[in-house]
């Protein structure tokens, strides 16, 4: 019998809560990214320009980062390149686009970072296309 609160972890329930993980921070991410993506299409292109390259560029940018990667997130394909991408958005919405604001508006955006900063390091688990392609997971 397994204790309830034991430090080991299977390698099931770690692949098991990867998944769990990519699809929380995918969904939570796709609620930003959507908004941008239908500014784009529909070409609404006013946006901030928090690092100076013009608004539609930066909302290009970070339509992006916050949708195709968070896709690219979810389905586990190329993850650790989404989360290259993605880290680099979050720090600069928490520390231009939010640079003046109070530390609780970027508190959100470095919490997005450190997730995506695990699953850089971590990787995407076996349940993921590119745990299914790369055999670099054990079992």
């Amino acid at each position: 019998m397994k204790p309830l609160l034991g430090t080991k972890a299977s390698p099931s329930m770690v692949h098991f809560s990867l998944l769990m993980l990519r699809i929380g921070v995918a969904a939570l991410m796709l609620t930003h990214g959507w908004p941008k993506f239908m500014k784009v299409v529909t070409g609404n292109f006013t946006f901030g320009d928090p690092i100076g390259i013009g608004s539609a560029s930066s909302l290009i940018l970070s339509m992006l980062a916050e949708f195709v990667c968070s896709i690219l997130i979810l389905i586990g394909f190329q993850t650790r390149v989404a989360a290259i991408i993605l880290m680099i958005n979050m720090l600069v919405v928490a520390f231009f686009a939010h640079g003046a604001d109070p530390f609780g508006k970027k508190e959100m955006p470095l919490l997005y970072f450190l997730v995506y900063f695990t699953l850089y390091f971590v990787g995407p688990g076996k349940h993921s296309i590119d745990g299914r392609t790369n055999k670099t997971w054990p079992g």
